[in-house]
């Protein structure tokens, strides 16, 4: 006898809470379908009837502040209603442990693709298309610029983070997560980029919604072509902060020239074709409104922070080969940061 170990829900308590909720497909039986999941979260296809929605529900072994996370997630989501930052519908949350025994919500579900499922291979036409691969590039920068346009106030979401002195807290407070790395190692340049991130800020931050882990493994796109952006998904490291250190992260590892044959074999995205970083930057500035004079610092910023949750994921590697892979990135992210803040022109003592 075969035992499965894929998770489930219980189909009855939820069909019960959907009806109260008076949700579509009032008492029709409910298919449901793990579609991923790890430490963090798991992810539920939920069928009823001719409606198909999205559940997303922390795991049992997940710590109990991670409930408090997914209602972040809903409401960012929620936020986005009625806004042109391609998004999830937000259908309901709920809080009410009794019924799956954590916070959950459902969000509609997108017929779409994510750059995560082909391994670096992009689908039709953006394989042979080249043209067209430069429009998911577009679109990518694209989801951000609306994103960084939403009035935040008006959509209640005040008390999602903490954009008063955003940047001043950032230096401590990666420094801090450094700390607590057991094993963590003193890395070349690292004390260098840290002192230019003490003494340049940004001339001109305006706050707003970000994502906090944007990039390709964090959309999806409608099938087909020309490139269209379906939804941001993955609202984990959602915030009010700025939203510029979410195009600081996208554009940290985006080359300048896109024609090197080599880079359709580095990453899960090819990036062979795609417009140029500076490109990139030029959609953003013209869709956001916003300048980007000061790109060096986030540029920095990110690498600098990356490097550093990379870290954490190298020194747990314990034989796990992905993580040990960590390593030498972690070494040149550090560096690169340090050389970007020793060349840059970009100056501004806070």
């Amino acid at each position: 006898m075969t035992i499965s170990t894929t998770p489930t829900l219980d189909t009855t308590r939820l069909g019960a809470w959907m009806d109260a909720a008076g949700l579509p497909g009032a008492g029709a039986p409910i298919e449901q379908r793990f579609l991923s999941g790890g430490t963090q979260n798991e992810i539920y296809v939920i069928t009823r009837g001719d409606h198909t929605s999205v559940l997303r529900i922390p795991p049992v072994s997940a710590p109990a502040e991670r409930d408090a996370g997914i209602l972040r997630e809903w409401r960012i989501i929620e936020a986005l209603d009625g806004t042109d930052v391609p998004h999830t519908a937000a259908i309901a949350a709920c809080t009410d442990l009794s019924v799956l025994g954590r916070t959950f919500y459902l969000m509609g579900f997108v017929d779409g693709w994510s750059p995560m499922e082909n391994h670096g291979v992009w689908p039709e036409p953006f394989a042979s298309d080249h043209a067209a691969r430069a429009g998911l590039g577009y679109q990518l920068a694209e989801g951000i610029a609306l994103l960084s346009r939403v009035d935040w106030r008006a959509k209640g979401l005040q008390d999602l983070g903490r954009p008063d002195g955003y940047h001043e807290r950032q230096v401590a407070r990666w420094l801090d997560f450094y700390a607590k790395i057991d094993g963590s190692r003193t890395l070349d340049g690292m004390a260098e980029a840290t002192e230019w991130l003490r003494t340049n800020r940004p001339l001109d931050y305006i706050p707003g919604i970000m994502h906090g882990d944007y990039q390709f493994a964090n959309v999806m796109f409608r099938h087909g072509g020309p490139a269209k952006l379906a939804a941001l998904v993955d609202w984990e490291m959602g915030t009010v902060g700025d939203p510029k250190l979410d195009l600081g992260w996208m554009l940290q590892g985006w080359p300048e020239d896109t024609s090197d044959p080599a880079l359709a074999n580095r990453g899960y995205a090819n990036m062979q074709y795609m417009p140029s970083s500076s490109q990139i930057l030029a959609h953003y500035a013209e869709v956001s409104g916003r300048q980007v004079d000061d790109i060096d610092y986030y540029l920095i910023l990110a690498k600098w922070k990356l490097a550093i949750v990379l870290e954490r994921g190298y020194q747990r590697a314990k034989g796990d080969v992905k993580l040990e892979a960590f390593g030498p990135v972690v070494v040149d992210t550090m560096r690169s940061a340090a050389e970007l803040a020793e060349t840059t022109e970009y100056r501004h003592v806070g």
